[in-house]
């Protein structure tokens, strides 16, 4: 088996990153793909109440398992299934229950803090980062953390003013210099996902023959 073309998504919170990957993979319909979310790895703490666990800084490397996402990472390259983490943002905490995800010709994983990351960044042949203005990006956060995970409009606030916006400066903005592609304008960005698209493409069917 031909190791697998490894595909790295990165920007900050809101930037576009899961849409951008899902564009992507409908202009490619029928690729197998193994898809890896950096935040499924947050790291459980049991021994804390829901109010201490909702005061961490989940914007900061060490919110996250990261050696468990690249061990995982190396497994799918060597053709091995992986059990990945499920996580509950209501409660901060993860589930019971895991996804297991099997080895595809296409793996695909994306975060905001993938390229900040150097154990998971050396293991992306394409590193991609996804642009979106600051304005934007807070919007989309407040919608979504409101709407899917049960978050009060003044707690996306204020989680924004202490910690997204300060860890977005110090570790998710300078880790676009490590990309091969950075895309503006995130998922309106119909000709770059094009070209990402034809690059994954292009590499199954070279697998293929």
């Amino acid at each position: 088996m031909s190791r697998p073309l490894v595909i790295g998504v990165a920007g900050g919170s809101g930037s576009g990153k899961s849409t951008v990957v899902r564009q992507m993979l409908d202009l490619v319909p029928g690729v197998p793909v193994s898809l890896l979310r950096h935040d499924s790895y947050y790291r459980d703490h049991a021994e804390l109440s829901l109010e201490e666990r909702a005061r961490i800084n989940y914007d900061h490397p060490d919110s996250l398992e990261t050696p468990l996402l690249a061990a995982h990472l190396r497994a799918l390259i060597a053709g091995e299934s992986v059990d990945v983490p499920q996580y509950d943002f209501s409660t901060h905490r993860r589930l019971s229950d895991t996804r297991r995800v099997d080895p595809e010709p296409v793996i695909i994983v994306d975060g905001i803090l993938v390229l900040a990351e150097p154990e998971l960044r050396e293991l992306c042949e394409i590193r991609t980062y996804v642009e979106t203005d600051p304005d934007v990006r807070f919007i989309r956060r407040l919608l979504r953390d409101t709407r899917e995970r049960e978050r009060s409009v003044e707690s996306v606030i204020a989680q924004y003013g202490d910690t997204v916006r300060p860890m977005h400066l110090e570790f998710v903005e300078p880790s676009k210099r490590h990309a091969h592609v950075i895309i503006p304008f995130g998922a309106e960005n119909s000709v770059a996902i094009e070209m990402l698209a034809a690059q994954l493409m292009e590499r199954v069917r070279r697998t293929a023959d």
